[in-house]
């Protein structure tokens, strides 16, 4: 039956097993992908989006025709774009130049106003460092006082977190027949991670939750921040404590570099026709490394965050 508004079909979305990579490395175990890119939004965060909104407006922490505002490296702010719009807020999104501008368009094609700030002196297009985030959220802060505004506030709202321990923890438990024996997981806002991997132990509670970070850019593990400049958008701010996480159990750390992830993204294309983007790649380089190592023979739940269409303006999809 058709669903009654877009906002009926966020969530719910399809796994593959990913048994091509697997077999095609010679490894032994299983990893179950959730095609999160097959939102309306293309992306994982259309989830938080309605998430964060409704916990809002349940809370009257919004109030009817208020304006939105967050800071987003993209994903978020398409997926508040198509909530809000549906909903009836005007919504502002706050992105640094950094980003790919596939996301930028996106998110006013859908009706958002967006506020393009520029990067730091010295960084590199492409690749959005801590500073910069920092400088995002400055200035929307700036906008959320001069307007009114209400601020989704990815990174603390509990409505971005509740919204994965209600709907992807259980979809991938579901999805796996009940077989999951690890989720591994890239950190942006740490959302997902930890909503997701809560939900995985309330069923089984032997189950290890890995976070990834980037290479040089390890700050939640506790390392030294030698390399806060990446090309892996939307996560891996080298933000050393993010809040979803202060009571989150984490059993361990990874660290993927820019170009494996940009090689897992490249081969979950053409192995498994899966077109995901460069966090997608990420948690797939870090599934496979755990098949290699600590979690051979395992069953690994990773999540395809978002669509390589957003990428098509970066070296993610470039010919060589």
């Amino acid at each position: 039956m058709a669903a009654n508004s877009l906002m009926d079909v966020i969530g719910g979305t399809p796994a593959v097993w990913l048994d091509r990579m697997v077999a095609a490395r010679g490894l032994e175990g299983r990893i179950l992908a959730k095609l999160d890119y097959l939102n309306p939004g293309f992306s994982k965060k259309d989830r938080a989006a309605r998430g964060i909104i409704e916990a809002a407006e349940a809370d009257g922490e919004l109030a009817p025709g208020q304006t939105v505002v967050e800071l987003t490296s993209g994903n978020m702010g398409t997926g508040l774009a198509i909530v809000c719009g549906l909903k009836g807020y005007p919504f502002v999104a706050v992105m640094s130049r950094g980003n790919s501008v596939e996301r930028a368009r996106m998110m006013a094609a859908l009706g958002a106003e967006v506020v393009l700030v520029d990067q730091l002196p010295g960084s590199v297009p492409g690749q959005v460092s801590g500073g910069d985030l920092a400088e995002v959220d400055r200035v929307a802060r700036e906008i959320v006082t001069a307007r009114g505004a209400f601020r989704a506030d990815q990174f603390h709202h509990a409505g971005n977190t509740r919204a994965h321990y209600e709907t992807t923890g259980p979809e991938m438990w579901a999805d796996s027949d009940r077989s999951l024996t690890v989720f591994v997981d890239f950190a942006g806002s740490g959302g997902t991670y930890a909503g997701t991997v809560r939900a995985l132990k309330a069923r089984s509670p032997d189950l290890r939750g890995y976070v990834v970070e980037p290479e040089g850019a390890e700050a939640l593990a506790g390392r030294s921040v030698l390399s806060p400049d990446h090309p892996i958008q939307g996560g891996g701010y080298a933000i050393s404590v993010l809040e979803f996480l202060k009571t989150c159990p984490v059993d361990g750390y990874l660290s993927v570099s820019g170009a494996a992830a940009r090689d897992a993204a490249r081969a979950l294309a053409r192995e498994e026709g899966i077109f995901g983007g460069f966090s997608a790649g990420a948690n797939a380089a870090a599934a496979l490394e755990l098949l290699a190592g600590p979690e051979r023979g395992g069953v690994i739940g990773i999540v395809i965050c978002d669509s390589g269409l957003k990428y098509l303006s970066t070296d993610l999809w470039g010919l060589d």
